[in-house]
């Protein structure tokens, strides 16, 4: 027997039907609830805007544009947001370093890098302490993490992703900015930091990762590169610069010991040096040794050094690009600039340039070894083009990919927070210090950084307009930026509404969906997923499979999908929990409609 309802508009309540059946003195019911939802759903369409330098640019978002011709669909909230001035950015990052709990001492090395370039800015820029004053007192929301902020364009609320403690932690290092660029807090963390570093450094020179553990060459190398960044930087405090000196002396000596090591068991094993014999840690060398010409290579260590700089020269091409970056550099300084020259030039023809992520390389996925992490590379990259190429152009072009990195991703690592601050500081307090005046123009409607409560330091700010004051023509937006430097500038606007579900359109962004319905039928070749087409007809006890297609043009850390389930299906996995498939590891959470 077949009962057929009618559902009233926008009905989303539970509807309860109870039947019963009679027979003389027996009878016999089911009563049952059914969730009733609505075929409307609220949807945010965003549009990223980003600008280089002083400039203005037009963008469309084509689905406001054309929202007049659907009869269903309501205008909820229309939202800009920009932030001129992102390599502030980095500076917010640094009390991630001075804030690692772990005691080694990459870490201990790490905690001093942070007060030292801390140190530095405000040496460099007075006008830094104001602002982060600021920050602690009037313009508390600088200290917010970027998710929090937009709390209100997501649909799913921010206690309830899997990223909410990333938030939190992110908020809580945000608070600790103003207390690192305490002048006396500093001095006292920059003494007490390499006071027990020194007690990692053993007798002959080379420091152990963890107390008690062996020299680790890795290790040394990774510190003494970070004493020639400050140098490089001049932001070695004045103070520690004797303790400093020791130490880059006795490890100096351990690393010039370890390459004629390296130089010895060649002739040893009697195979012909005219072979390529060059590995990652001893390009490392090269690189390090670069910053510190003054100190001579140790004696009877002079043919080791020549040897593998010679080798450098010659087998520069069959290196990954970051260790061809630390070759082109180390050739520069030791006065072999036509193969730095060649280097980077090659480099240059292997990059990709976008006119919105800037310039990177194809190769930058993460691997497993140093020399296979992407932030680490492209801040290396941006001193190389920097320092040997003289390339302001492509600098700005590098510091744009490694800034948007930072817009999607959290830089994983003490390491690489480290090297992408240093880069993003070479030449970079000039985009600090200046700032710049952005007007976006969306239809009819002026949202201008003079008028708007901006952010102190980023330039950041943000304004809604209410649902009866969203029209199509705030499709048709215009962003111009008014900037002294060439640095890049993002934002992006947001347009909410309520529709049908099956008039939801795909938006055309750098994330594209793509969701596909097959019948799984089995045949005597085995099972065989046949394509649903619209109108097709559906069988109780069909299997449904969904395949959803995700497209991104960048890497993204945290991605949430939500899938609509379709009524009168029921899923076949009903537990929640994490799923690995098809080389894809995410986190299934099976709920009643989705």
């Amino acid at each position: 027997v077949q009962f057929r309802t009618e559902v009233p508009y926008n009905f989303n309540e539970a509807l309860t039907y109870r039947i019963t059946a009679t027979a003389g003195k027996h009878s016999d019911g089911e009563e049952r609830t059914l969730p009733v939802l609505t075929n409307r759903a609220l949807v945010t369409e965003s549009l990223p805007l980003t600008l280089q330098g002083s400039s203005t640019r037009n963008f469309k978002m084509e689905s406001l544009l054309q929202s007049a011709k659907s009869q269903t669909l309501t205008h909820h909230r229309f939202t800009v947001e920009f932030t001129s001035n992102p390599v502030w950015y980095a500076v917010q990052a640094l009390p991630y370093l001075m804030e690692q709990p772990d005691e080694n001492a990459v870490q201990l090395w790490n905690r001093f890098y942070a007060n030292a370039l801390a140190l530095h800015i405000v040496e460099k820029l007075p006008r830094i302490r104001s602002i982060f004053e600021r920050w602690q007192t009037t313009d508390t929301t600088a200290l917010l993490s970027n998710l929090q902020k937009n709390e209100s364009l997501k649909n799913a609320l921010l206690q309830e992703t899997p990223w909410v403690l990333q938030a939190r932690s992110e908020s809580e290092q945000k608070k600790q900015v103003a207390l690192l660029f305490n002048l006396v807090r500093m001095a006292a963390e920059l003494q007490r930091s390499l006071q027990l570093l020194q007690q990692y450094q053993t007798a002959n020179g080379g420091f152990m990762w963890l107390k008690g553990g062996p020299d680790d060459r890795y290790v040394t190398q990774y510190i003494l590169s970070g004493i020639g960044h400050l140098k490089h930087l001049n932001a070695l405090p004045n103070n520690e610069q004797h303790l400093l000196h020791t130490i880059t002396q006795k490890a100096m000596a351990y690393l010039d010991l370890r390459i004629k090591d390296d130089y010895a068991q060649l002739l040893q094993s009697k195979i012909k040096l005219q072979q390529p014999h060059i590995n990652n840690l001893q390009i490392q060398y090269l690189y390090l040794r670069s910053f510190f010409n003054t100190i001579p290579v140790t004696k009877g260590c002079e043919t080791a050094f020549r040897f593998y700089l010679q080798q450098g020269r010659t087998y520069w091409l069959q290196q990954p690009r970051y260790l061809q970056g630390m070759l082109a550099l180390a050739l520069h300084r030791s006065g072999n600039k036509t193969t730095a020259t060649a280097i980077v030039r090659s480099l240059e023809e292997n990059a990709i340039h976008h006119a919105e992520m800037g310039m990177y390389w194809k190769e930058w996925n993460a691997g497993y070894y140093w020399y296979q992490a992407p932030i680490e590379a492209q801040a290396l990259m941006i001193e190389v083009f920097h320092e040997v190429a003289k390339d302001q152009q492509s600098v700005n072009a590098l510091k744009t990919w490694l800034l948007r990195q930072k817009q999607v991703q959290h830089w994983r690592s003490s390491r690489a927070t480290a090297e992408a601050c240093y880069a993003l500081l070479l030449q970079g307090t000039q985009w600090m210090d200046a700032d710049a005046e952005v007007t976006i123009k969306a239809g009819n409607q002026i949202f201008q950084s003079l008028s708007e409560k901006t952010e102190t330091g980023t330039g950041y700010f943000q304004r809604s307009l209410p649902g009866h004051q969203v029209a199509p023509e705030l499709g048709n937006i215009q962003v111009t930026v008014r900037h002294s430097t060439a640095q890049p500038g993002w934002g992006a606007a947001y347009w909410q509404y309520f529709e049908n579900l099956d008039q939801i359109q795909n938006a055309h962004t750098s994330l594209q969906l793509e969701k596909k319905y097959f019948v799984k039928q089995n045949t005597p070749n085995g099972p065989v997923l046949m394509p649903y087409e619209d109108g097709d007809v559906l069988q109780v006890g069909d299997r449904i499979v969904v395949r959803l297609v995700l497209r991104t043009d960048r890497n993204l850390e945290y991605v949430h999908l939500k899938d609509m389930r379709p009524s009168c299906l029921e899923p076949v996995d009903v537990i929640s929990g994490y799923r690995w498939q098809n080389a894809l590891g995410y986190y299934q959470s099976v709920n009643d409609a989705s």
